[in-house]
């Protein structure tokens, strides 16, 4: 049996030539980090994300209010054997108006299961085409990849001294089975964070914000937001916890691969291996079983129940 392209469609209540417009504000969906016009006919644009993935577009067909073709010249993947997979493919979207509201069918032509990078770009396109295009569609604002910084420009505020980081460390690593910009969003989000650590969560995801995690009546843990560098790092400053927490750092790294992300996380600045250390070390593995079932299933298993 042949290997089907990979498909997504959504039916939004607006007009075809709404749904044009935002198709064609690439930077309003996928990335910021687009060179070149997006806009008309034999239009050229590139692509980048860190130096994990790269790529050149043409626009080889637009039909106003109907259809718009990117044929793929080019394609770099750091994660792939095939480091140019996604090369001549081409990327559709077709419009179609359905007793008012508009129905886009979304195809990658060529984007099939023997390609190494499948599902994670299965997972990606669902991600930016149901969620960040639809919400461009019909808020006016999408969640694109933001716009990359140099190393002296990172989010960052009050960072963590060096004697801080000193001490010993509790480290995990871990696949998760789904694209880094679901992974970061189950980090940092108020709703993220409560689908696989406690349900009784406040957060914002913003440098200098203090999330509160509360696991009883008596006992809530407060982490400021250190460093926030969209879909690769996220670093807290514990400030509020046991005694033994006071002063830890809280650092997560997620890097891209071909099943879906790997996740680095470091808790620093414990001050010796106590009994505390080592419940906790336990309790992280628990509650990272949790965050890769949150981003795989869409369920995780946060406190009380993380430990069943």
């Amino acid at each position: 049996m042949k290997n089907q392209d990979f498909t997504t469609s959504l039916i939004v209540d607006a007009s075809p030539h709404k749904v044009f417009e935002a198709i064609n504000n690439v930077r309003g969906w996928w990335s910021e980090n687009i060179d070149g016009s997006t806009n008309s006919l034999h239009d050229e644009f590139h692509y980048h994300y860190q130096d994990v993935h790269r790529a050149q577009f043409r626009i080889i067909e637009m039909i106003p209010d109907k259809k718009v073709v990117w044929h793929v010249l080019e394609n770099y993947f750091k994660f792939t054997e095939d480091e140019t997979e996604w090369k001549d493919t081409k990327v559709i979207f077709e419009l179609a108006e359905d007793g008012g509201k508009t129905v886009l069918k979304f195809t990658h032509q060529g984007l099939t299961s023997e390609y190494e990078c499948f599902q994670l770009c299965h997972d990606a396109w669902t991600h930016y085409i149901q969620s960040s295009l639809k919400d461009l569609i019909m808020t006016g604002k999408g969640s694109p990849t933001p716009k990359e910084t140099g190393k002296d420009d990172l989010l960052q505020s009050d960072p963590i001294s060096e004697n801080q980081q000193e001490g010993k460390s509790i480290c995990h690593r871990l696949l998760i089975k789904s694209p880094v910009e679901k992974v970061f969003e189950a980090l940092t989000t108020q709703d993220g964070l409560a689908g696989w650590w406690t349900p009784d969560t406040i957060a914002k995801p913003e440098i200098g914000s203090i999330l509160k995690f509360t696991f009883e009546p008596d006992y809530t843990k407060e982490m400021k937001v250190i460093e926030l560098t969209p879909y690769s790092k996220v670093q807290w400053l514990c400030i509020k916890a046991y005694e033994e927490w006071i002063g830890t750092s809280l650092t997560f790294e997620l890097e891209p691969h071909s099943k879906g992300s790997i996740l680095f996380f470091r808790h620093s600045g414990w001050k010796d291996y106590t009994s505390e250390f080592a419940s906790c070390s336990y309790a992280w593995a628990l509650f990272f079983r949790s965050l890769k079932r949150l981003c795989e299933t869409g369920t995780g298993i946060p406190y009380p129940l993380f430990d069943q």
